[in-house]
């Protein structure tokens, strides 16, 4: 009776294999007498664990050990398997895995400074092509769903638990059940139901750079060829290659986004984020306030804010510096209409912040640095030409090469085109989600205050005691235009 563990796929460096732990538990079991390898490196590829093993477990357990090309027999030759050579045998089995281990991650790195998607499973909203495996297109269904989560957060102000609860009643599958159910994908998440999704996931896809257009990896590495637990990368360590594939979201959106969680967002009971969310700060200690609800003596609610270092460290470190929001947005408004009226023409005020909704436009820089691309590879176009006639290169190659360039060229060209396009319909729909503009070119003033004002005009507001604010605006609005 005899029985075959395979462990194909897995690495020799980890004991922790399932053919080799199955054959671990029948050894236990006593239900082995004899384990028999083609060689040590069948074995594993750990000179420590693999010496381990032939010296000390297998001889308690009464196994007889064979590795046939090495001429290893723990039975009929006991010496076999106490020689000098073992060692030396498994210590060379560990360094060929730990060059391969070098070799492969240089290659593997290499591949990413190109842009070339190296994972198995892409992120939600992308398939690998069928033509290049280390391409990414577009899948249209799962990419609605992304463009849904962004608009939902960006432009209707939702939390990240409400869009959750918005994608679990419409019975949407979340990415894992996507994966499995509708590619086929053999993915497996023990702790993730098909259709529950998370804030985690919610928030993981708003703040996932591959939704423009970038190809970000090396996000995680593991420790060791020997170590297979993986380990966080810094962000400035990470590999960015921008406009790799085609964009889901536009940048401008993207780029709300990233506003939106680096101000730490509060969201209301509805699940709306709040509009002074991350906005305001302590005038003392610089952190943000939190918001409160109280009931006074006669029963009625009203809501404020406190300092967070008050109210989550010590009241030793900071003091109230308590606001109720009713006063606090009346204080906002008037402050905003005051500096309004002190403008000789409004109008031109309007054009200031349209010039300003234009400059945040970060396209015109990525623009230029495909102009720069183009002057490039026609430089080496140029220095092609000069090898080609002194003969450092044959005519097949230099043929060969322009044509590379030149097609080099037509898809920078192509790509700017498409920006241009792309710039284009981003101000437009930028201009759209700015009611708050429009209403101010009609009515010449701002009579509410929303969201989108507070995001446009202000950069922060400090609260301090006796309800005290300084606000600081992105732009001197009076100095500008006077």
């Amino acid at each position: 009776m005899y029985d075959t563990y395979i462990d194909d796929g897995y690495t020799g460096t980890d004991f922790n294999r399932p053919g080799f732990q199955r054959m671990l538990e029948d050894m236990k079991n006593g239900i082995i007498e004899c384990i028999i390898v083609k060689d040590l490196s069948r074995l594993g590829r750990n000179y420590i664990e693999v010496g381990n093993y032939i010296e000390q477990i297998f001889p308690i357990f009464n196994i007889r050990f064979i590795a046939i090309n090495d001429n290893i027999d723990s039975f009929t030759n006991p010496s076999s398997s106490n020689t000098i050579l073992i060692p030396f045998k498994n210590l060379i089995n560990d360094e060929y895995a730990r060059d391969t281990s070098i070799k492969i991650r240089t290659a593997l790195n290499g591949r990413k400074k190109k842009g070339e998607f190296v994972g198995a499973f892409p992120a939600y909203g992308y398939i690998k092509s069928k033509e290049d495996n280390h391409k990414l297109i577009v899948d249209e269904e799962a990419a609605n769903i992304v463009k849904k989560i962004f608009e939902w957060h960006v432009n209707q102000k939702m939390g990240c638990l409400k869009i959750c609860h918005k994608l679990n009643e419409s019975g949407i599958l979340n990415p894992t059940g996507y994966k499995i159910k509708k590619l086929g994908l053999n993915y497996h998440n023990s702790k993730s139901n098909d259709y529950f999704w998370t804030v985690s996931t919610v928030r993981n896809i708003l703040k996932n750079d591959i939704y423009i257009g970038n190809m970000t990896q090396g996000k995680r590495k593991v420790k060791s060829y020997k170590i297979h637990k993986l380990e966080q990368v810094p962000e400035e360590e990470w590999i960015t290659v921008e406009n790799m594939h085609k964009p889901i979201i536009d940048k401008d959106t993207f780029e709300r986004a990233q506003r939106l969680r680096e101000n730490d967002t509060r969201v209301e009971k509805s699940g709306n984020i709040s509009i002074w969310a991350g906005i305001l700060k302590c005038g003392d200690c610089g952190k943000t306030m939190h918001k409160k609800i109280s009931r006074n003596k006669n029963g009625n609610i009203y809501e404020y804010y406190i300092c967070g270092t008050y109210r989550k460290k010590s009241n030793h470190l900071c003091t109230k510096h308590t606001i109720r929001i009713g006063d606090l947005q009346e204080a906002v408004l008037q402050t905003i209409q005051y500096q309004i009226k002190q403008f000789v023409n409004v109008d031109e005020l309007v054009k200031r912040i349209d010039l300003k909704i234009e400059k945040e436009n970060k396209q015109e820089k990525n623009q230029h640095a495909k102009y720069n691309e183009i002057e490039k590879v026609e430089k080496l176009k140029k220095i092609l030409y000069e090898d080609w006639k002194n003969n450092y290169i044959t005519k097949e190659e230099y043929v060969n090469y322009k044509k590379d360039y030149d097609e080099q060229i037509e898809s920078i060209k192509e790509n700017i085109i498409s920006m241009q396009k792309q710039q284009k319909e981003e101000l437009i729909l930028k201009r759209k989600k700015l009611k708050w503009l429009e209403n101010f070119k009609k009515e010449k003033n701002i009579t509410e205050l929303d969201r989108n004002v507070i995001e446009e005009l202000i950069d922060k507001i400090e609260i301090y005691e006796n309800s005290n604010i300084t606000i600081f605006f992105k732009f001197d609005i009076v100095h500008e235009i006077l």
